[in-house]
């Protein structure tokens, strides 16, 4: 019996280096930083796969519902689609448009997507008529960065605020950030347990706002934070900080 009839299924995958026996493309970066004194900033990739893959590219305001023709970021890329052959690459030049009025005392967030559609098997072969064809989409953090903004990215973290709230059924950790730069990590545990009770698994720490992200396991009065940042380059940097009550 033929249980898969031409079966289009979307899986979206927030990591650059695509491990899903589906994905064919290898993207060379987990993050864009766009400093506004730059005209344009590029992405490269390659084909890793077998077969030739159809790649359409968009930049979202965080909605991830929003689609290339619906789209509210100021941004445009070339090519927005593309055709990338087995071991050949693929080079996206994203620019920032002027427009949207952006704040310039801090970064904004945007997301890069990346939609990768294989080809659909040859006509006559077994395949064509029994396959499930899928459409891997990644979605990458787009940071415009303004200019002139005080300190420095890497310094960020040392100025952040984190304390521990009841949320009447357990605990969060909630983080304050006064700086103009995003904190991004890959994950936060609490240091002086056994267990090392986690926080989160990835997130983000606002520019000049807050994050609340709740806590899982037994709490003890470690008084340290495990921050693992993640910076412009995508490399992972476990930072300790301290917390209140």
């Amino acid at each position: 019996m033929k249980v898969f009839r031409r079966v289009l299924c979307a899986v979206t995958v927030i990591a650059a280096s695509l491990s899903s026996a589906y994905a064919g493309i290898t993207i060379n970066g987990t993050r864009v930083v766009y400093p506004a004194d730059q005209r344009e900033v590029s992405l490269s990739m390659v084909n890793d796969g077998k077969e030739a893959r159809l790649i359409q590219a968009w930049v979202d305001t965080g909605d991830a519902s929003e689609r290339p023709e619906t789209s509210k970021a100021p941004f445009v890329i070339t090519p927005p689609m593309s055709r990338v052959d087995p071991s050949k690459g693929q080079t996206l030049r994203i620019m920032y448009t002027g427009t949207g009025n952006l704040p310039q005392d801090r970064e904004t967030v945007f997301w890069l997507n990346i939609l990768e559609i294989p080809p659909k098997p040859k006509a006559g072969s077994d395949a064509a008529n029994n396959f499930m064809q899928l459409a891997v989409r990644s979605r990458l953090k787009l940071f415009y960065r303004p200019k002139g903004l005080q300190g420095s990215v890497d310094e960020a973290l040392d100025q952040t605020h984190w304390r521990l709230v009841s949320n009447g059924n357990g605990y969060d950790v909630e983080c304050t950030n006064d700086t103009p730069y995003n904190i991004s990590f890959s994950d936060v545990s609490l240091k002086g347990t056994p267990e090392q009770p986690s926080v989160s698994k990835g997130g983000m720490c606002p520019a000049k706002g807050k994050g609340t992200f709740p806590v899982t396991g037994t709490i003890d009065a470690g008084g340290k934070l495990v921050v693992t940042v993640i910076n412009d380059f995508g490399g992972f940097n476990p930072r300790e900080v301290s917390f209140s009550r």
